[in-house]
């Protein structure tokens, strides 16, 4: 059962995420540019204020994408030695959108892994809650809203 539930959370911030859909209702807009989250879901009222990918994006666009793209670049110098300006029209165009690209995804995949896991800062509850207005001992949090 609990192999269930946790399949069914990890397909759900997939959809959510990978999409730019609201992790709470799935049908209201996670951003409302490229890469800058929403203040509120438009449908159901999520508060995106818990939200914070900071470098995460960033981080995993490198590691999944420039790591493999640097090897095939070093490749194609060793094998080949072409000219600068085949590396102008291979290689930066690839590393560009390979880093660029991604980004939208794998941030709203860990916005989705933020709210749906509840994650937050060790420690922060009661200061978030004091900021915000709120009973910290009454048990709600941001993601209640």
């Amino acid at each position: 059962m609990t192999e269930e539930i946790g399949g069914d959370k990890f397909r759900w911030i997939l959809k959510s995420g990978w999409e730019g859909l609201c992790p709470r209702c799935g049908k209201g807009h996670m951003f409302k540019a490229w890469l800058k989250v929403s203040d509120k879901c438009e449908v159901c009222g999520l508060d995106y204020r818990f939200a914070a990918p900071d470098d995460g994006p960033a981080f995993f666009s490198l590691c999944i994408v420039a790591f493999p793209l640097i090897f095939f670049v070093v490749w194609l110098q060793v094998a080949f030695d072409p000219p600068y300006w085949v590396h102008l029209v291979t290689s930066v165009p690839l590393m560009l959108a390979g880093c660029a690209l991604p980004l939208r995804p794998i941030k709203g995949w860990l916005v989705a892994s933020q709210y749906v896991n509840r994650a937050q800062e060790a420690g922060t509850g009661r200061l978030w809650a004091q900021l915000h207005g709120r009973d910290y001992e009454a048990g709600k949090s941001d993601f209640d809203d």
